[in-house]
């Protein structure tokens, strides 16, 4: 979500600094009264503010957002690539690199391929000139290397990363892994050992009534509520979509107990717009002396399934 947020953000201020420079570029002609050239970056300039005020207005507008900038940028160097004689050659490699950036990868390398032949004849190249094709495909190739290579780090991150895409939580895997690391340190050092099992039996109706949008509200107001009500060493993961576990090192059965009463008690001020008041009923899970691991695995997992069934 954060990502999403960021990635939208820095669209918006690409675009709004993109308006900004062909306005000035306008008001630059006019001051070297050339007027006849004002009126092609003023409009595109237009069309660049309206391309940022709708990514900014709705995320389901980034598509038309994006082809209106597109649009814009082929249109001024298709303006400015015949004015600038041997020095345009500097510049071939902006159309492609925009194209990358504003469209998918398939779509981005198609289009580059079909309008080829237009950038070069408005370089003035009315013959093929092979260096200046090869020089082209080459920056094509380099510029759809960028989101390609975005790509396999965000699917590298996605199988490393610990945390739960959707909330500020572990996943299963690297949980149960976590859990049962901590569950043979505190059996060698005789430490007590708590889990506190919360279950958010509104999220499957939310995100069937009211949608995404409700269904991450109460993930996050949850996360919070753990958070605020938790110590530093303390971690919480998420078991299955509802349910999450929050392992308690250290901690006995009257202090797993505090805990577990102090996050009741946040949960019960928590009230959400469309859901109403937060509902996370729990339940306590304390390692006994001398239990294995698989013994309190068993007993944990049957009291999660206990409490997420209706």
């Amino acid at each position: 979500m954060d990502d999403s947020r960021d990635r939208a953000m820095r669209f918006i201020v690409a675009y709004a600094i993109a308006a900004l420079l062909l306005g000035g570029y306008a008001a630059w002609h006019y001051l070297m009264g050339e007027y006849d050239r004002i009126l092609p970056p003023a409009a595109l300039a237009l069309v660049m503010l309206v391309a940022c005020l709708l990514r900014l207005s709705s995320a389901s507008q980034a598509r038309l957002s994006s082809y209106l900038a597109l649009i814009a940028g082929y249109l001024m160097l298709a303006l400015e690539l015949p004015r600038l004689d041997e020095s345009g050659i500097m510049w071939l490699g902006l159309p492609p690199l925009l194209t990358v950036l504003l469209l998918p990868l398939a779509s981005a390398m198609l289009l580059n391929l079909l309008l080829a032949p237009v950038w070069l004849v408005l370089l003035g190249e009315t013959t093929v000139d092979s260096h200046l094709t090869i020089s082209y495909l080459a920056m094509t190739l380099v510029a759809a290397l960028i989101p390609w290579e975005q790509k396999r780090q965000r699917a590298l991150l996605n199988a490393t990363d610990p945390r739960d895409p959707h909330c500020n939580a572990l996943v299963r895997e690297a949980l149960h892994e976590l859990l049962a690391s901590e569950y043979q340190r505190t059996q060698k050092l005789d430490q007590p050992l708590a889990v506190l099992v919360l279950h958010l039996p509104q999220l499957e109706m939310a995100s069937e009534q009211f949608g995404s949008r409700a269904r991450q509200a109460l993930l996050d107001a949850l996360c919070q509520s753990v958070s605020r009500c938790s110590r530093r060493h303390d971690f919480l993961g998420r078991q299955s979509p509802a349910t999450f576990w929050l392992v308690l090192p250290d901690t006995s059965e009257s202090g797993a107990q505090m805990v577990q009463q102090r996050i009741g008690q946040t949960v019960e001020t928590t009230v959400l717009v469309d859901t109403g008041p937060l509902r996370v009923p729990s339940a306590l899970c304390q390692r006994l002396a001398g239990e294995s691991w698989p013994r309190f695995e068993q007993r944990l997992l049957a009291l999660t399934r206990q409490l997420s069934e209706p």
